[in-house]
């Protein structure tokens, strides 16, 4: 990637190994190259607009829960910000 492009972040490697797919299931359901998917989840190629559209298409979500310019906080702090934690349960006698 140039130094003068911005660097695209994404969510490819959770959804996919969410979902159980290798490289190759989510390449040929989106019709790229293995190795592409490989090269996007790294932040070593930015997609396309037609691919970034293909990948929110194939997994169902906007394209900004997949990609972004801003690199993404994990899942577990925004499913959990705010919440209150659960408080240990006490072994009964």
């Amino acid at each position: 990637m140039e130094e003068t492009e911005e660097r695209v972040y994404n969510r490819l490697a959770v959804l996919r190994t969410e979902r159980g797919l290798s490289r190759h299931d989510l390449a040929a359901a989106v019709g790229v190259h293995y190795q592409t998917v490989g090269y996007l989840e790294r932040g070593e190629y930015s997609p396309s607009l037609q691919l970034a559209l293909r990948l929110a298409g194939f997994f169902g979500l906007p394209v900004e829960a997949i990609f972004s310019l801003a690199p993404f906080s994990p899942l577990s702090e925004q499913l959990y910000r705010g919440r209150p934690t659960a408080a240990p349960r006490e072994a009964s006698a």
